[in-house]
């Protein structure tokens, strides 16, 4: 297969807002050991991608300074050792460097795209699912029966969660901040709760009858520590994705914590290793890959852009009115 020397990327020409984000030249890169080289044809946006453009994400030797995290596309390229893939394959794979015409990426981290699925969906597919599984499938321990709580019900590792939830039988609630998102939230299966009205915490109680729920998925941080300590039944976990409303917390209710044995973790998908990147994708590969394959828990595609046209996207992103993934289409 004969491939370009160069390719189009999105370069982040300096920290700032979305309109620092610009199309340039570059060498297509090459498949190493190990690794598959695609011709990208979606690329989805996530929260991360905007942290890193802004200059606030955590920045590890190794990581790639063009944004984006998955992609859908084919195989054009095998690295040494791959035998996995063949070229021509359609695959969907967790990455770094994915607002690019070709991206190479570890084979252990990529999935054939399910049946049916198109390159949109597909690329909305990785990190959202991967993070949800990680997260509030194993940090969590969030199984059949429980109860859990979303925070940004509406965003793509909301409606991730919120789908799987009821795809495993488990009651789910979710925040949002409008009448829209809440009733997309009911659509969901999941129960909605608009933070701009009610304190999630006084709600939770209500419809728990102070139980409470057994898992918290949260990407608010500070703002909404305590009130989560609140919302979380005994031995509850909460996992944390973010830091939207603060990084640093004050006045922490520590007997809460100790009262009701409750866990408090969190992750940073990006900063996993290879290895574990690629035992969560064997998860997935098990028992979401079925789901996906018979057209259940299909990302929700808020909007489409050309990748050219990132910082639209970027800026539709951060304006918080999107509801599911945005997706930048690449081919």
């Amino acid at each position: 297969m004969t491939l370009p020397k160069e390719m189009t990327l999105i370069e982040i020409t300096r920290p700032g807002g979305p309109d620092v984000l610009q199309p340039r030249q570059a060498d297509v890169p090459v498949a190493g050991p190990g690794e598959i080289l695609i011709r990208v044809q979606a690329a989805g946006v996530n929260r991360p991608d905007a942290l890193q453009r802004a200059g606030k994400y955590p920045m590890k030797p190794g990581m790639s300074l063009i944004p984006g995290l998955e992609v859908a596309g084919e195989v054009v390229a095998l690295g040494d050792g791959v035998s996995e893939y063949a070229l021509g394959d359609k695959v969907c794979a967790l990455t770094n460097g994915g607002y690019a015409q070709f991206c190479a990426v570890p084979a252990s981290q990529a999935l054939p795209i399910p049946e049916g699925m198109d390159w949109i969906q597909a690329a909305a597919v990785p990190e959202t699912f991967f993070t949800v599984w990680a997260n509030l499938f194993g940090l969590g321990d969030a199984h059949t029966g429980q109860r859990v709580l979303i925070h940004g019900g509406t965003s793509g590792i909301g409606t991730t969660a919120l789908m799987l939830c009821r795809e495993f039988g488990i009651q789910a609630f979710a925040t949002a901040g409008s009448a829209d998102k809440c009733a997309a939230i009911a659509k969901l299966g999941a129960e909605p709760i608009n933070y701009r009205e009610q304190d999630f915490a006084d709600v939770i109680a209500q419809k728990t009858d102070d139980n409470g729920v057994d898992v918290i998925l949260d990407i608010m941080g500070a703002s909404y520590l305590n009130n989560n300590l609140k919302a979380l039944a005994m031995d509850g976990h909460l996992v944390m994705l973010g830091f939207l409303g603060g990084g640093k917390a004050n006045d922490v209710d520590l007997l809460t914590i100790l009262a009701k044995r409750a866990v408090i973790t969190g992750s940073l998908l990006r900063a996993r290793s290879k290895e574990e990147k690629a035992a969560i994708a064997e998860q997935l590969r098990e028992y979401i890959w079925p789901v996906l394959a018979a057209g259940r828990c299909l990302p929700i595609i808020d909007k489409v852009y050309a990748y050219t046209d990132a910082a639209q996207a970027h800026a539709r992103m951060e304006g918080g009115e999107h509801i599911g993934k945005i997706v930048l289409r690449v081919a």
